[in-house]
């Protein structure tokens, strides 16, 4: 619900602050007073284009603030305001603002956060739904005619696009595997002889650290083979040093016992054999391992250069030579059972289509029995309008396959024919604009729509009708403010009509004044005895006299 506008320097409104209250708000007051500068600055708010004329003359900048209150935010503006990263605690206002300066600057702002012009305008059809002489918004736009019939009729479109949505989720899987089994099939050949090259070469993980380690030893067993050979004669033959000392220690074990100093030196060369005896070991495993064998070296290079080869053809590191072998053996099989996979999605592909091509024919068959029980509810409406002449019709159309979509198989228009024996045509192609606000006004009724904008605005939509059909017009807007929304609805209708007036819950008073050359125009909220002065007004013209005043008692006591 809209609860207060607030307005500074824009045209001839210096400052202003209106609140505003559930039900049928009325805006009355002399022709030219500023009514439509009111439905300029919500404009503004709403995302309207900024134009500097707005800008009351003298004033370097302007703006116009809107509050909105609600007891449970509206799908569409919680998901833009969550999308803008805006949070909004429950209960706590939505407050729109927009600043405009003289040159044509302006800058948004929700909740004191400022924001692109794009979120007030995506926020705007949620917010309000203003219904005027030249409306092309609302439902004179044929891209909300299904929406509007689907709640009309019962259509359960979110299962109907929940079905879309997987029957798409399950083609695009179905393509998908289709076009890998493709590409993998043209690949076959050239996979099969990937994998047999690997096969022969049968590499392994860590073969090549320790093929490069045996290489680099065998290279420097090349180079240190003549000093191994010296030190392996160093070591051999009875005339050995090791020899000598092991024949020195047994020389001296005989004679240890004579003397302390001959037993410390048994022990002290006992020592010296074990440790030369370890070296001895030593140096022939290192012989051993560096022992340098011309064809092995150069069997273990070219494993080594095989190897590499293969790892940079596949532009993997040597030791993931082994996964890619088990990667190629998974796409081959992949080729062999792609058949059987492809079949299975298939199956669900079609699967899929048929529980949305089902849904589809349902909602396209509630649709047409919706815009039958529609048309009639909108005809029952066109004579107290004073649109006796006038047709209205719902064509709902099938559309081929290739135009289905989340809504379903249904292309929905509001059309009408405002003269007998005339074609029917788009709802925005009429000519009259008061024949579009009324019609507009039968639809809104008709339809009687619990899920519209926060506040519907109507502007002069009692344009050139009067009496009767004015009264009608007015009990027309009384009931749709009482049914949009959950029982707290809000419709403000800007009027010349003193029957509408009358219908109103509350009344606000557009005047202009003047002093010298600066013209101002304000608005103020009437109370009971300022509302019957003003439809007085309004039924007798610029002299009230007590015959006016009681024909408004009589039209405020009948209603």
């Amino acid at each position: 619900m809209l609860t207060r506008l607030a307005i500074r320097d824009i045209v001839l409104i210096e400052a202003l602050e209106l609140d505003f209250a559930p039900g049928l708000g009325v805006l009355t007051g002399e022709t030219g007073a500023g009514k439509s500068i009111l439905l300029d600055a919500l404009g503004l708010v709403l995302g309207d284009r900024a134009d500097s004329a707005l800008v009351r003359a003298g004033s370097e900048r302007g703006s116009a603030t809107a509050s909105f209150e609600f007891a449970a935010l509206p799908d569409a503006v919680r998901e833009a305001l969550a999308e803008a990263e805006i949070d909004i605690e429950p209960g706590e206002p939505l407050i729109l603002r927009r600043a405009l300066r003289a040159d044509g600057g302006s800058k948004a702002f929700v909740n004191d956060q400022p924001v692109g012009i794009a979120l007030l305008r995506q926020l705007a059809p949620a917010l309000v739904e203003l219904h005027g002489q030249h409306d092309d918004r609302g439902l004179v736009n044929p891209r909300g005619h299904r929406a509007l019939l689907d709640r009309f009729a019962g259509v359960d479109a979110a299962s109907l696009r929940a079905a879309w949505e997987a029957w798409q989720a399950a083609r695009r899987a179905a393509d998908a595997a289709r076009a890998a089994a493709a590409e993998a099939e043209a690949d076959q050949d050239l996979l099969l002889a990937h994998l047999a090259e690997l096969a022969a070469l049968a590499p392994e993980a860590g073969e090549e650290h320790e093929l490069a380690l045996r290489r680099a030893d065998m290279q420097k067993g090349e180079r240190l083979a003549g000093d191994l050979e010296v030190l392996r004669h160093l070591w051999d033959g009875s005339d050995s040093p090791l020899a000598q000392m092991r024949g020195a220690a047994r020389r001296l074990d005989r004679i240890a016992a004579e003397h302390p100093l001959l037993t410390d030196a048994l022990a002290a060369l006992d020592r010296a054999v074990i440790e030369a005896g370890e070296a001895e070991d030593k140096l022939a495993a290192a012989a051993l391992a560096l022992e340098h064998d011309p064809a092995e070296l150069d069997r273990i290079e070219t494993r080594l250069f095989d190897l590499r080869a293969l790892a940079r053809k596949h532009d993997v590191a040597a030791d993931a030579l082994p996964d890619t072998m088990l990667a190629l053996r998974a796409r081959l099989d992949a080729i062999e059972g792609g058949s059987a996979q492809i079949a299975a999605l298939e199956a669900a592909e079609q699967a899929a289509r048929a529980l949305y091509a089902g849904l589809a024919d349902e909602a396209h068959a509630q649709r047409v029995a919706g815009a039958a029980r529609l048309d009639a509810a909108v005809a029952a409406e066109l004579g107290p309008l004073k649109l006796d002449a006038a047709r209205f019709a719902t064509r709902v159309d099938a559309l081929g396959e290739d135009r289905w979509g989340p809504h379903g198989s249904s292309a929905v228009e509001f059309l009408i024919a405002t003269n007998p024996g005339a074609d029917f045509a788009p709802l925005g192609k009429i000519a009259s604009g008061g024949e579009l606000s009324r019609f507009i006004l039968a639809l809104k009724v008709a339809l009687a729509e619990q899920e519209g904008a926060a506040v519907m605005i109507f502007d002069e939509i009692d344009r050139g009708v009067g009496g009767a059909v004015a009264s009608a017009i007015g009990e027309r807007l009384a009931r749709l403010a009482g049914t949009n929304g959950d029982g707290g609805g809000q419709l403000l209708a800007v009027t010349h009509s003193p029957q509408v007036a009358a219908r109103g819950t509350t009344h606000y008073l557009i005047a202009k004044s003047s002093e010298g050359t600066v013209t101002r125009t304000s608005v103020s909220l009437l109370d009971e005895a300022g509302r019957k002065e003003e439809i007085a007004r309004m039924l007798s013209g610029a002299e009230v006299t007590p015959e006016a005043r009681a024909q408004a008692d009589r039209l405020l006591e009948g209603v």
